[in-house]
């Protein structure tokens, strides 16, 4: 298939890989996390203590910008269906998670944001649940791709106002099954994060039904 249908880099396209050498170089990691509240610094991506409440995000990791390669990158398993890019996404998360000085914790279950099932019929997949899925098994942790359901199709948040999104989530999101979430802790994984709306939606889901820590992490982070 490889000589069919070669590989081309979704950025500069050089056949040969999806994204090339120099492209690679060409990612901005993100020096600094913030606090997904507040949007302020905060060193591991913790949330602030002043900024906690009951339902909040624990806190948000995210590796690099949205810019470049990383962006052509995200439009092309979000766009053009390619679903076999998500092994290099994860690849990159990895090789620079360490920069943001965080790991993932042994008891964290792995949750991908949810699709609503009109779009994801119409995608084909999940690109959040193909990102999951690798990563809870070069991490080694547990993952469930069944446990978090968007009930309702929603406007694209990227056309929205920051409190039009507020609104536009309100609902949404829903846990399928109280047991499997009581006392458990989530690493909740998306491939962008904008205002964090969204997030903090799953977030607040999880926690209302129970749920321990909730953190996030992502691939690119706009803004």
């Amino acid at each position: 298939m490889d000589l069919l249908f070669p590989k081309r880099c979704v950025s500069c396209g050089q056949i040969g890989s999806y994204l090339c050498p120099g492209c690679l170089k060409k990612i901005r990691f993100c020096q600094f996390q913030a606090c997904p509240v507040c949007q302020r610094s905060s060193i591991t991506g913790a949330t602030h203590p002043r900024c906690q409440t009951k339902y909040s995000l624990d806190g948000l990791v995210s590796v690099s910008h949205f810019e470049g390669p990383v962006k052509a990158a995200i439009k092309k398993i979000k766009y053009k269906w390619v679903a076999d890019l998500a092994e290099d996404l994860v690849g990159i998360i990895l090789e620079n998670l360490w920069k943001a000085k965080w790991l993932p914790q042994d008891e964290f279950i792995i949750v991908p944001v949810p699709l609503s099932p009109k779009r994801e019929r119409w995608r084909g997949f999940n690109q959040s649940a193909l990102l999951g899925k690798i990563l809870a098994q070069r991490l080694e942790l547990k993952f469930n791709g069944q446990i978090l359901k968007k009930i309702k199709d929603t406007k694209p948040q990227v056309e929205l106002s920051a409190d039009e999104r507020k609104k536009n989530l309100n609902g949404v999101f829903k846990v399928t099954a109280k047991d499997q979430v009581l006392g458990r802790s989530f690493l909740l994984v998306d491939d962008m994060v904008t205002t964090g709306s969204t997030l903090r939606n799953c977030a607040s889901t999880l926690k209302r039904a129970g749920a321990g820590k909730v953190w996030a992490l992502t691939l690119a982070r706009s803004g």
